[in-house]
């Protein structure tokens, strides 16, 4: 099964990274920088469209060897987000999820289900049977994402996560998916 483009619904699709989005990533990143500053460490240092090509040029080639795998999340042919397998441990099938929408796109269902479908997906392939979200203890969004979408709560690692001048503790939540 190749993993270019994944169907959500009549409305969404994932997009696998691709040099033809680095504008609209780039345009859709500085639109959402000051938000995104709050949860994440590298919007501050995206700033040209080159640095969004360079990154998306190096994710193109973790995407093919499969050591990651970075898809574009595409609503009515606008991309709205970013939804990822930041790394993939191929020995132990387990992939370490990361995602970003759209300020104005939030609260939608839109991150739910564009990650059902990639779980799904890559469960189906007997690829990944076990998914890991790692977030701040403090981004309760993101961890609200990890519960709605049936994930546990494993654990709670202290000071792990440098952001914005301070280590702050950090939720790791997992969920196996058998094949389906």
């Amino acid at each position: 099964m190749d993993d270019t483009v994944i169907p959500v619904n009549d409305h969404l699709t994932l997009h696998a990274v691709d040099e033809r989005f680095v504008h609209d990533l780039h345009q859709l990143i500085i639109k959402n920088r000051d938000w995104l500053q709050q949860f994440l460490n590298w919007p501050q240092s995206v700033t040209s469209v080159d640095d969004t090509r360079k990154t998306v040029q190096s994710n193109i080639l973790l995407h093919q060897r499969g050591y990651a795998k970075m898809f574009m999340i595409v609503r009515d042919d606008v991309l709205v987000g970013v939804l990822a397998f930041n790394a993939i441990e191929p020995l132990n099938k387990t992939a370490y999820i990361g995602y970003w929408l759209d300020e104005e796109c939030q609260r939608q269902g839109i991150l739910s289900q564009a990650m059902q479908a990639m779980l799904d997906f890559y469960a189906r392939r007997g690829d990944i049977r076990r998914f890991v979200i790692k977030c701040r203890v403090a981004n309760h969004a993101s961890n609200q994402v990890a519960g709605r979408n049936g994930f546990t709560l494993e654990g709670c690692l202290k000071q792990a996560e440098f952001l914005n001048g301070s280590y702050d503790d950090q939720n790791i939540w997992a969920k196996i998916v058998d094949k389906a």
